[in-house]
C-alpha cells in the first residue's frame, strides 16, 4: 500500500431508467426486468493533486441518443470544489461517446489515455457500424486536436500517473479500456470505468453486450479482482447501486465517497 491516500468521489451526472436487463448482460435471465443505467464520472483528490477519470457526455450527444444531464459534469465537479478549467490531469477510460465529450471545459488538462485505444477509435474498426455507434466523431475527433496541440499523454498498458494513482489496460469493451487503481484509507480501489458496467457483470460474470473481446472483457475481471482490496473497492462504471452503498457529500445525492466503507 502506497503511504498516500486519497479521497475519490463517484459523481453521477445522468440517468436512464428506461433500461432492461437484456441491454446490460449478454446472457440475460430475464431480457425484460427493468435494469436502469446511471452516468459517471470520478475525481481523486489528495496530496496536492486532482485527477479527474472521464468527462462525460457533451450536450448534443446527449440530445441525440435520448439522455439528459441531472447536472453538467462541469457543474457536479463545482459542487466538490473543484474547478474543471484548472485541473491538470484527466484520465480518458476510453472514447465512447459517455466517457470523453466535453474536451473543452478542462483547458488546462493533459489527457491519459491508452496508445491502443487511440487506435481503434480511428482504425479499421470504426468501419463497422457496430463498434463505431459507440462513438460520437467529434469526441474523437476532439481527441486527435488535442494530441496535436501536445496535450495527450499515451500509456501502454500499466503505469504510474502519481504516487498510489497507476492505470491499467483492461481492453475487452473497447480497445483500449482502461481502468484506475488508487489508493485510499480503506485499501487499493480500482475504478473500473467499464471494464465493469455493474457489479452484476463481474460477479457473474455475464459480460456487457457492447464488447470488442469477450475474452478480454472476461480476463479483465479477473485482473481488476488482483488490483483490488475486495469485491467492493471494484467501483463499476454504470450502476446506480454505488449511489447506495456509499456516504453521499453532504447536500448532493448524486456524488458519493467511495474511498469510505460501504454503507449498504
Amino acid at each position: 500500500m502506497s503511504t498516500r491516500s486519497y479521497e475519490v468521489f463517484a459523481l453521477r451526472y445522468a440517468t436512464l431508467a428506461a433500461r432492461t436487463a437484456g441491454e446490460n448482460f449478454l446472457f440475460p435471465d430475464d431480457h425484460g426486468a427493468p435494469m436502469p443505467i446511471d452516468y459517471f464520472l470520478w475525481a481523486i483528490r489528495g496530496g496536492g493533486r486532482t485527477i479527474i477519470v472521464d468527462t462525460g457526455f457533451s450536450p448534443d450527444a446527449g440530445v441525440r441518443r435520448g439522455r439528459q444531464f441531472l447536472h453538467s459534469p462541469e457543474a457536479a465537479l463545482k459542487a466538490i470544489g473543484i474547478d474543471a478549467a484548472s485541473v491538470p490531469d484527466v484520465v480518458i477510460s476510453h472514447l465512447h461517446w459517455d466517457h470523453a465529450g466535453n474536451w473543452e471545459i478542462f483547458p488546462g488538462a493533459t489527457f491519459h489515455l491508452q496508445d491502443s485505444e487511440m487506435a481503434y477509435a480511428t482504425g479499421r474498426c470504426m468501419c463497422h457500424n457496430v463498434f463505431r455507434r459507440a462513438m460520437e466523431v467529434e469526441d474523437v475527433v476532439g481527441a486527435v486536436r488535442n494530441v496535436f496541440a501536445g496535450r495527450v499523454r499515451f500509456h501502454d498498458g500499466t503505469s504510474e500517473l502519481a504516487p498510489g494513482v497507476t492505470l491499467h489496460l483492461i481492453g475487452g469493451h473497447s480497445g483500449g479500456q482502461q481502468s484506475v487503481r488508487v489508493a485510499t484509507a480503506r485499501g487499493w480501489l480500482v475504478l473500473a470505468s467499464d471494464a465493469t458496467h455493474f457489479w452484476a457483470n463481474i460477479r457473474t460474470r455475464n459480460p456487457f453486450p457492447l464488447v470488442v473481446d469477450v475474452a478480454r472483457m472476461l480476463e479483465g475481471y479477473r485482473i481488476l479482482e488482483a488490483l483490488a482490496d475486495s469485491p467492493d473497492h471494484i467501483i463499476p462504471g454504470h450502476d446506480p447501486l454505488v449511489l447506495k452503498r456509499f456516504p453521499a457529500v453532504a447536500g448532493h445525492p448524486d456524488i458519493v465517497r467511495v474511498d469510505l466503507p460501504p454503507v449498504a
